[in-house]
């Protein structure tokens, strides 16, 4: 009789493993952005900002009110992100971009910047909750007016620049990114 409970707890033992396994898998998958829904790179000699160029400087503010400078970050790499809360790729990518930022963003010498395109949005307080919502801790800046969207030639969003440690643009990524492509696209940067 005792072989035949250990025999069965066992079989318990694996059907739970098996079916964790699975639910993990299928939570992975869920997460993940298809291939097809990858963003691309724009071609930089043929539309918008040079490559090259060094990218347009600004000063926005953060949910908190505090002032930051695309300028002041000179020395470190940009992934300077423009976004919005009602944009469901951005939603797509946000948990990317975070999870980059906790992992790689000081091993490679990264800042990212997402900049919300807040006169687009309801409420500041929907991009509050957004960001808590999916606890973001790189910084968040509000373009409470159009401007910065149109000298960066922003017409679709998501819509991510890549910017080396001189201030150069390298690249535009039009549609979401996920972990390893930030990664890959980062490590062609200087």
């Amino acid at each position: 009789m005792k072989k035949k409970a250990f025999g069965l707890s066992i079989v318990l033992v694996l059907v739970v493993i098996m079916v964790g396994t699975y639910i993990k898998n299928q939570i992975e998958a869920s997460e993940a952005i298809n291939d097809y829904a990858l963003g691309y790179e724009m071609d930089l000699d043929k539309e918008g900002l040079a490559k090259g160029q060094t990218a347009p400087d600004f000063t926005l503010q953060n949910l908190q009110g505090e002032s930051l400078t695309l300028s002041d970050l000179k020395g470190k790499k940009v992934i300077l992100n423009f976004w919005a809360t009602w944009c469901p790729p951005c939603k797509e990518e946000m948990p990317h971009l975070q999870k980059y930022y906790e992992k790689y963003a000081k091993k490679d010498n990264v800042e990212i910047v997402g900049v919300n395109l807040t006169y687009t949005d309801s409420k500041v307080d929907n991009i509050r909750k957004f960001v808590e919502g999916y606890d973001l801790t790189f910084p968040i800046l509000l373009m409470e007016d159009e401007g910065i969207n149109e000298i960066y030639q922003v017409l679709t969003i998501p819509s991510t620049f890549m910017i080396d440690s001189k201030g150069r643009i390298q690249k535009h990524i039009v549609g979401p990114l996920d972990q390893d492509a930030l990664r890959e696209h980062v490590k062609e940067l200087d």
